[in-house]
């Protein structure tokens, strides 16, 4: 039972699917539950620290459990798409609730898509990274799996890194300098992709261009199937599940900065680059997105086996209610400065 707990992740598109069946206020219940409810479970539940041994980290990774458990969010993902893009066509909704459920689909997105994408991105099999890629389409941020992969793992924590926030830069400046800068930055990572390997770019190998493609085709099929409501809703809601996830950036790395070398280039990316937070309820909802520190220090160690290292600077509260704290800036400011330490600041 104990490695059915992640089950709690489902949680958010349930409450989704409620909101969606009862509309009205209840078009709101995903956001109330996602920022008011968890950070309150966050703050009352203690911080689990401890780390599973070898033999349990072992045994754990032969459990095909866990795999099942990311596979089983591309259908709750898409049923619930369809589901509320019907309802917007066939329904006359109130335009406080058109918004809710922006909202409520949007933050579904972010969690159980783009967050889910992400760990089957850094997987070796092409049927897990096919899935991975599918959870990005609704989002329209497709462009994620190559920047990702390919740019921030090899530049978190510096300055060339659009992912990692700057000291004393707000989550505000950051969605608009993180989102446009991945973007070019995905572009040029697959320019460098298609040259390396004599491809032209008109080319079937040019992962970027099929990604604007199947992004304008799926809104394209929206459009022509649930009208221009239907258009704008698939849109809002995939801009609020990025910004999600951007929201999330800014926090796993924010102020944090790797040193330099005596040879000028940076240091390797260690435990201290990342934030780590050990909330048992974040870590749960999030699949242990929150044991940031270990997943960039051994990118290809699955979720479940995540480890939590002394030495990663920790978050006073888990990320969930860390994304309400950045939205309030001086109090974000006031409460994660002085936890950057002071020669990273001074780089």
């Amino acid at each position: 039972m104990k490695d059915l707990k992640y089950l709690a992740a489902f949680s958010i598109p349930l409450v989704a699917f409620i909101g969606l069946y009862l509309k009205g206020s209840f078009s709101y219940l995903t956001i109330v539950y996602g920022f008011v409810f968890i950070p309150i479970l966050e703050l009352v539940f203690p911080i689990d620290n401890t780390n599973i041994s070898e033999e349990e980290s072992d045994n754990r990774l032969k459990k095909r459990v866990f795999d099942w458990l990311l596979y089983l969010n591309l259908p709750v993902v898409y049923i619930l798409v369809i589901l509320s893009l019907i309802t917007i066509s066939t329904t006359a909704l109130q335009t406080y609730e058109f918004i809710g459920l922006v909202f409520t689909v949007g933050i579904v997105l972010g969690v159980n898509g783009i967050n889910v994408a992400h760990e089957l991105g850094h997987r070796q099999t092409t049927n897990e990274r096919f899935i991975g890629k599918a959870l990005l389409l609704p989002a329209l941020y497709m462009h994620f799996y190559i920047e990702h992969n390919y740019g921030h793992h090899l530049h978190a924590a510096t300055k060339e890194d659009p992912a990692t926030a700057r000291y004393n830069q707000s989550v505000y400046s950051f969605w608009f300098t993180s989102i446009f800068r991945q973007y070019i930055n995905a572009w040029s990572i697959q320019n460098k992709l298609l040259k390396n390997n004599n491809n032209s770019f008109i080319s079937l190998k040019n992962d970027m261009l099929w990604y604007v493609i199947l992004q304008a085709a799926y809104l394209s099929v929206v459009f022509m199937f649930f009208g221009f409501s239907g258009f704008l809703f698939a849109l809002f809601a995939g801009v609020v599940g990025f910004v999600l996830l951007e929201t999330v950036n800014y926090i796993e790395h924010y102020g944090l900065l790797r040193l330099k070398t005596a040879s000028g280039r940076y240091e390797r990316v260690k435990e201290i680059h990342s934030w780590n937070s050990n909330h048992v309820i974040g870590r749960i909802v999030l699949y242990e997105l929150t044991r940031h520190s270990d997943h960039h220090y051994k990118t290809s160690k699955k979720y479940q086996v995540l480890d939590c290292h002394d030495q990663s600077p920790q978050m006073p509260y888990g990320y969930p209610t860390s994304m309400v704290l950045a939205m309030i800036p001086p109090l974000w400011f006031k409460v994660m400065n002085k936890r950057i330490p002071r020669e990273m600041i001074s780089i």
